[in-house]
């Protein structure tokens, strides 16, 4: 996988021609040498997704869900599954 670097006073092409460079890797745009920005391409994904994924409320929420799952433990798939049957 390439990963494309451009710095921001050299991003003058247009927006199209970096999206076709994502085809083969992420582009990585800087400002004075630091990652700023990266431009991906998306497989898969929904606007709900993309936006979570971004979300800092939501991945709090996601990190202190595993937390205490490692702490305290879970239900398995199939126990769920079962327990949504019995109800």
């Amino acid at each position: 996988m390439t990963v494309w670097k451009v710095d921001m006073t050299d991003a003058t092409e247009p927006l199209a021609t970096y999206v076709r460079k994502a085809d083969a890797g992420p582009v990585v745009f800087t400002a004075e040498g630091r990652p700023v920005a990266a431009l991906v391409v998306l497989e898969n994904a929904d606007l709900e997704t993309v936006g979570l994924s971004a979300d800092p409320e939501f991945l709090a929420l996601i990190q202190s869900s595993r937390a205490r799952h490692a702490q305290e433990g879970g239900l398995t798939s199939a126990e769920v599954r079962d327990r949504l049957k019995r109800e």
